[in-house]
């Protein structure tokens, strides 16, 4: 059965009716999942394994039978480790249906349909009794309900749950324990994702300081953690302002509680500085003396940093503080951990919170509208000052004395920059209620409200009226837009330049003048795990999920690139960059394909898991910023340098095993196409011959 969807195009901007299968969703859902991962994650399976043998043994000790309840089986890995180690029956929940699907199919192929049953729900709508999903209590709860903040994924209701109403008192859990950790840091960097840093312009009238409004400066930021491969951040970029402090643990085997609450450590300092960002994480132990422990810590906090497990579906935690706060080494303070039952966040505190009733019992929520228009890494665009300065050069060699500017793009400061280097009217349109109403403050806050027009409306929508019947002589993005996902879905600034053809004088320039594409086929250090079949987990037959993956990735937006921040993730460039399209800024968007084909050369050996594309816009002739690679691996390793503040599209490639030995193909080819009546980019690469392995 087929069924209309609608969306709305990031690159034209219309919205579309497309036909869909009934399960699209579905089918996303899976193929964007991070099933393979877990599979492929080693050490979460030996550990939960070898907690789950304990547990088992410790119950058969008792003389009694080992019933388990499994919530969130997925594919019913754990339950089946259960049953091998000696469990006598196991319920596995799954809420997913074509997860709960699949789960029944693999504990089929593997010979355990008689001792596990699939439950298709939700654990809280789990019934007990004699005609009820579950006859009787377990004795054992296993789960995996975490996510890289630990109680993200409603781990604590659905604990509190359980142990009301579906294991006895004082059962078995595997894991046993979870204990959250915080180190506190200064970071310009990490703090540079969450503030907006004052921006210095050199003007012809001396230097011009952009500041951002009161309530920005004020606000606590976004709710949300930010969550991130923290081994991948220089330990150049913080200063540690402390030790590693364990902020609380939770109890599995005991009733937990899903009411907020608030846990604090006293500490002191081990340098003076701003106290700005937490760093958190987090450890599993499997059994109640701890000796099973899964880690989450980053390689310097870790026990053991020559086995540090990669992993993506559980990272790191980054919080920032309500305020920067002076602390000074050896005055003791508080950090404090509050959480609810689904969110955790920070405060630091002079005086014990048992003392001083001053403990926030909320988390904070951005009130300045900034944290609601611009995510983490948009922060972290802004507040590049290189980046800013690129722009600042480019707009010195177009702009006029009567230059008159458009400005197009979300939440930009291009209009201000325009206005400080000259420009005689400067016009900035914002098509949200949200991102204009942050665009007002921040020009009220730099003296500019009467001096910037802020348009809100879309911009295919601007008549002469709204520019004052004047003619645009420069139209300006960098471009940005907030319903952009891949890197080419900013392209809609060419359908907003198209749009607005009519309103361009004589001669207009536009900025960027072009744009194109490009390519680098690369090997990873660890990314293609997500991607990668499993086939065989710690004894277990689970085809069946690489299977379902497979299937779901055949559907059409998933055959296409997947936005990835690989500044996060390592890899090597097998190949040199490749151009493969150019956009035309100066003209209307074309009426017809823009067609591209041809072949790289691989000049590295390596196992080649996909190709990485980008966009660079040229502002000028001599001026382009990178989305993607900022600098060519010109060495043997090659070694890729990504654009920290962008996501890029990863192609993978679709290979029998992607940790097969060295060798491989030794040119990939591609077709790539841009349908302007759309706005998509599609695209095929295809793998030659491999060579002989060893070659």
């Amino acid at each position: 059965m087929k069924v209309f969807c609608g969306r709305a195009n990031p690159t034209t901007g219309s919205v579309e009716w497309l036909e869909e299968d009934e399960h699209y969703d579905y089918h996303q859902e899976i193929a964007r999942s991070s099933y393979a991962d877990m599979l492929h994650d080693k050490d979460r399976n030996i550990k939960y394994y070898q907690g789950i043998r304990a547990a088992v043994s410790r119950v058969k000790d008792r003389g009694q039978k080992a019933l388990v309840l499994d919530i969130g089986t997925g594919t019913g890995l754990l339950s089946m480790m259960a049953v091998t180690a000696g469990a006598d029956f196991c319920y596995a929940i799954e809420v997913f249906k074509p997860m709960a699907d699949a789960a029944v199919k693999i504990v089929e192929k593997n010979g355990f349909s008689d001792k596990i049953k699939i439950i298709n729900k939700h654990s809280t709508e789990v019934t007990m009794g004699p005609d009820g999903d579950m006859p009787c209590r377990a004795n054992i709860l296993i789960t995996e309900l975490f996510d890289t903040e630990l109680i993200g994924e409603g781990a604590l209701p659905s604990y509190e749950h359980a142990h009301r109403h579906l294991v006895q008192e004082n059962c078995e859990a595997v894991p046993h324990r979870a204990t959250v950790y915080a180190q506190l840091v200064e970071s310009r960097r990490m703090w540079s994702w969450n503030k907006l840093f004052p921006i210095p312009v050199h003007t012809s009238c001396g230097e011009q300081v952009i500041v951002p409004h009161l309530e920005l400066e004020r606000c606590p930021g976004a709710p949300s953690v930010y969550d991130i491969q923290l081994n991948q951040v220089s330990s150049a970029d913080f200063t540690v302002l402390s030790d590693v402090l364990p902020m609380f643990s939770v109890d599995f085997s005991k009733q937990v509680s899903s009411s907020a609450a608030c846990h604090s450590r006293q500490f002191e300092p081990l340098a003076s500085g701003r106290a700005q960002v937490v760093l958190s994480w987090w450890d599993i132990e499997m059994d109640p003396e701890g000796k099973i422990k899964c880690s989450m810590a980053p390689f310097w906090a870790h026990s053991d940093p020559e086995e540090l497990q990669w992993r993506d579906h559980w990272m790191q935690c980054v919080y920032f503080l309500p305020q920067e706060e002076p602390v000074v080494q050896g005055s003791s303070i508080y950090l404090v951990a509050h959480h609810d039952d689904y969110c955790v966040w920070y405060s630091l505190q002079r005086t014990s919170p048992e003392k001083d009733r001053r403990v926030y019992p909320a988390r904070p929520v951005c009130d300045c509208q900034a944290h609601l228009l611009w995510n983490r890494p948009r922060f972290g665009e802004i507040n590049d000052q290189d980046r800013t300065d690129q722009y600042i050069q480019a707009l010195r060699t177009v702009l006029k004395p009567d230059s008159v500017c458009l400005c197009v793009s979300d939440g930009s400061l291009l209009s201000l920059l325009a206005h400080h280097l000259g420009a005689e009217q400067v016009f900035t349109v914002e098509s949200s209620a949200a991102s204009h109403r942050l665009m007002k403050k921040i020009f009220k806050a730099n003296h500019l409200e009467d001096k910037i027009n802020i348009i809100e409306k879309r911009p295919e929508l601007l008549t002469s009226a709204d520019l004052e019947g004047k003619k645009i002589s420069l139209l300006l993005g960098e471009p940005f837009f907030t319903t952009s996902l891949l890197p080419w879905h900013n392209l809609y600034f060419w359908y907003v330049r198209t749009a607005v053809d009519q309103h361009l004088g004589p001669g207009a320039v536009v900025m960027p003048q072009t744009a194109s594409l490009h390519t680098v086929v690369v090997e990873f250090r660890d990314l293609w795990r997500i991607r990668s079949p499993c086939g065989d987990c710690e004894g277990f037959d689970v085809h069946i999920m690489d299977d379902m993956i497979k299937r779901a990735l055949d559907f059409r937006e998933s055959k296409e690139a997947e936005p990835h921040p690989l500044w996060e993730y390592p890899c090597r460039c097998l190949s040199e960059p490749q151009q493969i399209l150019t956009f035309d800024f100066r003209q209307p968007v074309p009426p017809h394909l823009i067609h591209a084909e041809g072949s790289i050369e691989l000049r590295r050996p390596g196992r080649s898991h996909g190709a990485v594309l980008w966009m660079e816009y040229h502002l000028t002739p001599d001026s382009t910023v990178s989305t993607g690679l900022l600098k060519s691996a010109e060495d043997k390793v090659g070694d890729c340098c990504w654009n920290p503040h962008c996501k890029q599209a990863v192609y993978f490639f679709t290979t029998a095993d992607p940790r097969a030995p060295l060798g491989g193909p030794q040119t990939v080819s591609y077709t790539v196409d841009f349908h302007p009546h759309t706005g998509d980019i599609t695209m095929d690469f295809s793998l030659s011959d491999t060579l002989d392995d060893g070659q």
